[in-house]
């Protein structure tokens, strides 16, 4: 008898170009069954004006989904795995991960400009990325360049690049994705270890289930690759030791050779790019759990040899900047609600003005707070619906 499964996913165009992989890969496998999609905008999503690493956790990516998940309303998510937490939410597993992508990260330079490498960049050009990992491994490699955020989905930030006006001269993102949406043509050079390590699980695909859905695991058996799954639960088990996200400069390079040989360096590096503290452990791995173990070691070497520090620097490092910039919102909105006209309102800076003007667009909750007054005040000065 035909079953019917719904798979789901983030609304992003990369996500659904990602989720229909899987769902034809499961067509394909069990011709006799239904799989349904079903697209959802998660916390990660609805935020594009703050820096990742200010607004937490991998979660922000997740947590709507797995709410899902849980109640019954899909049966089985699709992620990026490097945007999926290390440890998972009671009653949720990762099912299946399929095989990778190259997980480097690539250059893509604006359109027009000659240069096809970092090193061809002249000394104060302007590298986009949203990933703190990014910054610190190139501030260490090219000090000389200036690395600022750029977020919103693969398109957005390709729109900010090429603009003719726009401030960036390159942008960094995950080769995987550009490939995924048949972009592969913007890339204009790799970056790749030691220059860069990329993040943990980039580039692959992990599937996450219930764990109690028996039917599901029965169905993702064929869709696994063994020598991913070793790599991508090595590096995982390596981040869950030092207890990163997204938000914290951690990469990794991991290679399997003759089948069960697996590699892991593992790195974390200074905001500053200095320190830069690396490890690489090598051993015969038999199974998934052989793979955590040595996942872990790296993660517990790393810590001894001076990684704590580092990540201690990058968490007061982002507690700093959030209370500062609640603390400005604080002070601006009272400024704004005393003095009665509409010369008060919040002077923003440019690059953020349509994020606070934009009421689709969730900020932090103190510049909520203040849209939300000013908003009240003077609506004539807010056209933006």
């Amino acid at each position: 008898m035909p079953r019917t499964f719904t798979l789901g996913s983030r609304a992003s165009k990369l996500a659904q170009i990602q989720t229909l992989i899987v769902r034809d890969a499961l067509q394909t496998a069990h011709p006799d069954d239904e799989f349904n999609l079903s697209f959802m905008t998660t916390g990660g999503d609805k935020n594009q004006a703050e820096a990742l690493y200010l607004l937490g956790g991998k979660s922000l990516w997740t947590e709507e989904l797995e709410e899902a998940l849980l109640k019954g309303d899909i049966d089985i998510i699709v992620h990026s795995l490097k945007d999926v937490p290390t440890v998972l939410p009671e009653g949720c597993e990762i099912g299946a991960i399929m095989q990778r992508e190259n997980p480097c990260d690539s250059l893509v330079v604006k359109k027009g400009l000659p240069y096809k490498s970092l090193e061809e960049l002249p000394d104060g050009s302007i590298v986009g990325t949203s990933s703190v990992r990014r910054v610190a491994q190139l501030r260490r490699a090219f000090p000389t360049l200036v690395f600022a955020d750029v977020r919103g989905n693969l398109n957005t930030r390709l729109a900010k690049l090429d603009r003719p006006d726009g401030e960036y001269a390159a942008i960094v993102l995950a080769r995987a994705g550009l490939v995924r949406l048949d972009m592969e043509e913007r890339i204009t050079s790799d970056i790749s270890p030691p220059t860069l390590y990329h993040a943990v699980g980039q580039g692959a695909l992990g599937i996450e289930i219930r764990s109690d859905d028996i039917e599901v695991k029965g169905l993702l058996a064929s869709l696994s690759h063994r020598e991913t799954e070793l790599r991508c639960r090595a590096e995982r088990a390596c981040l869950r030791v030092l207890e990163g996200g997204c938000s914290v400069p951690v990469g990794v390079a991991s290679h399997v050779a003759s089948g069960s040989v697996l590699s892991l360096t593992g790195t974390v590096t200074s905001l500053t790019g200095n320190p830069h503290v690396v490890h690489t452990l090598s051993a015969q791995v038999l199974t998934f759990e052989d793979a955590e173990g040595l996942g872990a070691d790296v993660g517990h070497a790393l810590i001894e040899n001076g990684a704590k520090a580092v990540l201690e620097e990058v968490s007061l490092s982002r507690e700093a900047k959030v209370k500062r910039d609640e603390n400005k919102a604080a002070e601006t909105g009272r400024q704004a609600t005393t003095a009665g006209s509409v010369d008060a309102r919040p002077i923003i800076s440019g690059s953020h003005i349509d994020s606070f003007l934009n009421p689709k667009i969730e900020l932090s909750p103190m510049f909520m707070v203040c849209r939300s007054e000013l908003r009240k005040d003077f609506p004539g000065a807010w056209p933006m619906e």
